[in-house]
């Protein structure tokens, strides 16, 4: 018989941003950023839900059942074989700003299934560790559709994700990539927002084989260029799939992209979009700012060697 998680049982955890692709690593490399969403939530005798949200998002998120962090934990709780308790307080402080590029979303759902799965571990309804990384990645990437983003946020650093079918989930391995100590990611942020669904609508449902095998070989060396060659990075971000069939969906980030690459440094849009991600040496980060339009927020924060974790 399933044990319910008792009233009282809290957790608070911080998850971190992300950034995805990073060129013609199509949903499959992921970057974390060290811009950090936390979140508390209780266990309530009260029954219902209880939703406070600070920062990103406050004005437009809702407060009922629907919340992305809400949905994920209760989805969780369903493949965890664990009863949803009657009630809940999510106290959320938001500062991965929403529809840019900075996986917003997997930073939610990663923050759900990570407190789902540490609730129900610390109450007694689960066994093992409070936070078991490789079952909130793999139930967080199948619920974000893609482990880019997902698996970043769960581990930190740079990972690489495959997926393969499998039920009632598809099955993801990720595994960390020792990013190399001279690369700084430098993130610019627009103004405007685009969400991922309307970005994924334009995506072409077939390319040729010729650009898949030239994109496969260029992920490769994405890796290496990361990992061990930081100096390929302009040739290794190039990307063949995605970002010119969404070029009319943010213009400006792709004229930016342009104008940053003609510079020499290696310039993609930071997932979706429409933020722009350069991965360059400390010495050249001064480079970055100069060439970025007004009313650009430019972000520097570093990447966190951990992910979502417990406070």
């Amino acid at each position: 018989m399933s044990v319910t998680i008792p009233a009282g049982t809290s957790v608070t955890l911080r998850v971190p941003a992300s950034s995805a692709n990073l060129g013609p690593g199509f949903d499959c490399v992921g970057l974390a950023l060290g811009v950090w969403d936390e979140c508390t939530v209780t266990v309530t005798a009260e029954p219902g839900l209880v939703i406070e949200v600070e920062g990103s998002g406050a004005d437009s998120v809702p407060r009922d059942e629907s919340h992305l962090v809400v949905r994920t934990m209760i989805t969780a709780w369903q493949h965890l074989d664990v009863p949803p308790p009657a009630g809940l307080r999510l106290r959320a402080t938001n500062a991965v700003p929403h529809g840019r590029g900075m996986g917003s979303s997997a930073t939610a759902i990663v923050g759900g299934v990570a407190a789902a799965h540490a609730l129900a571990v610390r109450g007694g309804a689960l066994a093992g560790t409070e936070l078991d990384l490789d079952v909130v990645n793999g139930i967080a990437s199948a619920l974000e559709g893609h482990p880019d983003n997902a698996s970043a946020s769960v581990y930190g650093g740079a990972t690489l994700s495959v997926t393969d079918p499998g039920e009632p989930l598809p099955r993801t391995r990720s595994v960390p990539l020792r990013l190399h100590p001279q690369i700084e990611a430098v993130v610019l942020v627009p103004e405007t927002t685009l969400s991922t669904h309307t970005a994924r609508t334009v995506l072409p449902e077939v390319v040729p084989l010729a650009t898949a095998a030239a994109n496969s070989a260029r992920t490769g060396l994405l890796v290496h260029a990361l990992t061990a060659a930081p100096e390929l990075l302009v040739e290794a971000t190039h990307d063949l799939l995605h970002q010119e069939p969404r070029r009319p969906s943010y213009p400006q980030s792709m004229a930016l992209v342009d104008t940053l690459r003609g510079a020499g440094l290696a310039a993609t849009i930071s997932g979706a979009g429409p933020s722009v991600l350069v991965l360059t040496s400390a010495d050249r980060v001064a480079e970055v700012a100069p060439l970025v339009p007004a009313g650009w927020r430019v972000l520097t924060p570093g990447v966190p060697t951990h992910g979502v974790h417990l406070v």
